[in-house]
Parts: C-alpha cells; structure tokens; sequence
C-alpha cells in the first residue's frame, strides 16, 4: 500500500484538496493501485497547495499545486513511484522554503494527522508536560522566564512575568486564557497550528495552568475559524481518553481542561481585556489597567491571557529547556517567529525563523518578490495597525527592539507586500476606516479621530486644503497616540503617518508638502508604544 499525503486545512480544502482525493480514490481504483490516503496537517507552505505527498521508500516526495484535473496526469507520469512531473517538488524535506526555516514551534505540522495522538507523541509530543508534571510550579515559571518568551503580539510582554504574576496570587481559582481571535491583515499562522497540530496548543495551556496554579482554560476563537473549532475539539476529546486532559493527568493530582469560546467578529476583542469582557459575555471594550489580568482577570480572578503562538512555545522549551530556546535569536528577542508572507508576493505561506532574518530575506529569498514582477513598492508588518516600510528601508532585522526604534511594529509576524501600483493614500485612509469601523468605542480619541480622520486624508486626496488638513491629519495622529485607551486607536496613526512620510506623492502634487517630513515620526520614534496586544 502506497501512502498519499494530502492536506487537511483551510487553505488546502480551499484550493480543492478534498475533490483532489476524491480524484485520487477515483484513478487508484481505475488502475488497480492500493493507495492510503493521509490527510495530514499543512507545512504552510501555501503557494504549493494543494500539495500532494508520495511516500517512496520512506522518504516523502512532493507534487503541487495539484488540482484535481491532474491527477491523471500523474498517475500517468508514475508519481506513486515518485515519477518525474512537471508539478514534482523533490523531496518535502529538501524544498529551501522548508529546509531553510528553523522550525520549533511549528515542527510536527504537516508531518502527519493533526489528530493522531500517537503520532504527536512519537514525536516529542507531551514530553515538556511530562518534564513539567515531576517540577514544583516555581521552577516551570523560571524555566518559561529563562527562555526569553515574550507575547507573539504587539506588547511582546515576557511570558514569564505574566506566569509568575499569576503563581503569586493566593486564590484558590485561576484561568488560562488562550487569544484565539487572530485578526491581523496577512496573518495565519495561530489557524494553521491549531487546525494542522492541536495538541500543541492543548499541551502548552495544561503547561501553563500546572505552572500557576489554574484548573481551566479557555480558547476565545476568532468567529471566522469553523475548522479549528472542529478540529480541537475532536482534539480536547482524544486528549481526554488517553489521559493529557481533564481529571487526573497522566495518573497525578493536577487536573485541566479547556473550552472554547466562540468571539463575535471584533478586531478589538484581540485586546486582552476586551477579550475577557467578551468572555464574561459582556461588550468587547477595553478595561482600564490597573488592575492587571494576572491579578484581576477573567471573573475578576487571576487569569494569564497568553495568544496562541505563545502558548504553543512552551511544550518545546519544557522538554528542551529554556537555555536551548533562547539559543534562536538576538538580543532579547529569543526563539522563533512564524512569519507570515501575503500580499502581492509569488511564494506565500508560513516560514517560521529565529528573530534576526531580514525583510529582504522573507521577501526574495522565501517569497520569490511579487507575484506581479513589478518593483515593490512598501511592505506592512504587524498587521493593519502597523506601519508601512519603504522598499529601500527594508534591511531591518525582525527584531522587536529594533523595529521600535524604526517606529514601526513586529506584532503577529504578518508581512503584507505591495508593488509599484499601490496608492499608499488609499492605504492610510484605509486604516482610519479600518479604526472606525472596528473601534469599540470606549475612549473618545479613537471613537471620533478615526472618523474625523478618514474624512481629512479623503480631503486632502481630493486636493481640498491640502496643506491645512495635512497639519490637521498629523496633530489627530498625535492625539490619537497619546490617548487612545489601547493599542486600537494608539496605533492606528503608525500606517497613516507612515505613508505620509514616505509615499506623499500618492497624496498631493503639492510643492510644499512633499518638500516637507511629517511631524512626530521621521525622527524614528514611536511616540506611543502599543499597550497591549492586539
């Protein structure tokens, strides 16, 4: 029996995986060849989907992007046998988009079932709970603290704080919370892990609730994600059976679950507190802080709210140790980063690599540059609220620090690539009527300076008073950074004004306003750092 890999995610079922295997049972049957098909998770690598896998002697040969009408063809050209096609990859393990990344986070998705426990384990799955269960809670938090963790978000708040927070409150009831809600524009990554390597996600909460103290968890899941809500849980439920959830794990004292809190479409909700709110079954609007959710969270209770990647971290820093972890990277951005290639590029997909890689990089080198061929033009990072960097400002290091000096955010990793042929005006009159549309409407600067704003950047394109509602468009800028509640309208102004400094021809002809820089962001500086994750 032949084993055929065929991807089993969103992106994959989008393109026609599912026809492509009905094709496959169709012809294998024609033929008389014996065929098992595998739905296994995603290796992210989206532009080759749907990606068929041969296994050949044990080592798994790659096809694609098949569509179902060529399915004859390969079973003409003899693929089963790994035959040569005009659509054959070579070895899954030796493409350079895949063989180049450093993979910890995300190093069993694609290898096999996502609900294959089995499988999970045999490869060095539920080892960091099992290395977690003989220490004293104490210790799994300074393990976590050792390694560097920080929030795969806007914040990039240590992980390890937050933990200890938490273990120092003397309560009995405390909760994990999981940041499900992945909202950022060109973002993916939270829906590949949790539909292509759930356990993961499952492990990495049991770990953190072991470590504070907590004895449930709740994933708040973004509202667009039908299949990851399948998918966990069918995982909660195997995860259960064989002893890693619920009552008792592994045969110890310490018992865990985990439910799923479907969110109801709001960016803001990404905000920590407004996403507790929601849980609460309250409106999605920011709380102010102090008090902090580790102290005074979910019920009013200590609650650690960590996002999916960060959570997804931690099994492979319990088994492999904090040291091992903070090995990847520079400075003090430690580990690995999956980041996320879209727009207007020919190679899109996830490519998970240790902080330090280059736009450059991600771009040309795992990107191929843009699926047009025309000169790129600006590249957004950090989803929709992050600001545009330039193509000849591109040689920065994806690097939380760095990017902050550079008044610009790192966020989710989502990597947006636009050519020559974008008008940046549009972009950032986009990003107010993205804020007011999706503010929650708490604090007055974000409620009305997005609205006012849309309409002052649609002025100043139409040619109105050009030189008048520019100053304007930039002191509503500043006034939105510093008092916005949150990170929703504190950074809306970074793409607005971003695209004012850099791209000011596709705003005006106006002499005096391109010979001028805007005020407040060429010195470099973010004037308001993101309060919290979004």
């Amino acid at each position: 029996m032949i084993n055929i890999y065929v991807p089993c995610d969103s992106t994959a079922l989008s393109v026609g995986a599912d026809d492509v295997v009905l094709e496959l049972i169709l012809q294998a049957d024609r033929r008389g060849e014996d065929i098992n098909i595998i739905r296994n998770g995603s290796w992210g690598m989206a532009y080759l989907e749907c990606l068929l896998e041969v296994e050949v002697d044990g080592v798994r040969i790659a096809y694609g992007p098949a569509l179902p009408e060529d399915v004859t063809s390969l079973f003409d050209a003899g693929f089963l046998g790994g035959g040569d096609h005009e659509l054959c990859q070579g070895v899954t393990q030796e493409i350079p988009y895949l063989k180049n990344q450093e993979r910890l986070t995300f190093v069993r998705c694609g290898l096999a079932s996502p609900l294959d426990i089995d499988a999970y384990i045999g490869n060095s799955g539920y080892r960091g709970l099992q290395n977690s269960l003989k220490m004293p809670p104490q210790a799994i938090v300074d393990e976590v603290s050792n390694s560097g963790l920080r929030g795969r978000g806007g914040a990039a708040f240590p992980t390890g704080i937050k933990w200890n927070t938490a273990l120092g409150a003397a309560v009995a009831q405390k909760y994990i919370c999981c940041n499900a809600d992945e909202g950022d524009s060109g973002t993916f990554a939270d829906r590949i892990l949790m539909e292509c390597d759930p356990f993961t996600l499952i492990e990495g909460m049991s770990i953190a609730g072991l470590a504070v103290g907590a004895d449930q968890g709740y994933i708040y899941l973004r509202s667009e994600y039908p299949l990851c809500k399948i998918m966990l849980e069918k995982a909660f439920k195997i995860a259960r059976d064989r002893g890693y959830l619920g009552q008792n794990i592994c045969g110890t004292d310490f018992s865990f679950d985990i439910e799923i809190r479907m969110g109801a479409g709001s960016y803001v909700c990404g905000e920590e507190t407004a996403m507790l709110n929601s849980l609460e079954g309250r409106r999605g609007v920011v709380r102010a802080k102090p008090p902090l959710p580790a102290i005074e969270g979910l019920f009013g209770l200590p609650t650690v709210v960590n996002n999916v990647l960060s959570l997804a971290s931690v099994p492979i820093i319990m088994d492999k140790g904090g040291d091992y972890y903070k090995d990847f990277g520079i400075g003090r951005s430690k580990g690995t980063i999956p980041f996320q290639i879209a727009g207007n590029i020919k190679r899109g997909g996830l490519v998970e690599k240790a902080f330090g890689v280059t736009l450059p990089e991600l771009i040309y080198d795992f990107g191929g540059g843009t699926m047009t061929e025309k000169p790129l033009k600006a590249v957004q990072v950090g989803g929709p609220l992050g600001s545009y960097i330039r193509s000849d400002g591109l040689d920065l290091p994806m690097d939380y620090e760095k990017f902050t000096e550079a008044g610009a955010v790192l966020g989710h990793g989502g990597i947006v690539v636009f050519d020559e042929t974008a008008d940046m005006s549009a972009q950032a009159e986009f990003a107010f009527d993205f804020c007011a549309v999706e503010s929650c409407g708490k604090c007055t600067p974000c409620r009305i300076g997005a609205v006012r704003g849309e309409e002052v950047i649609a002025k100043i394109r139409a040619g109105e008073n050009v030189e008048e509602n520019w100053h304007l468009a930039l002191d509503l800028c500043d006034l939105m950074e510093a008092g916005s509640l949150c990170a929703m309208g504190g950074m809306t102004p970074f793409p607005v004004k971003s695209a004012m400094e850099f791209f000011p021809e596709d705003f005006t002809d106006d002499p005096k306003i391109l010979a001028s820089e805007p005020k407040g962001f060429s010195d470099k500086n973010m004037p308001c750092a993101p309060k919290e994750t979004m």
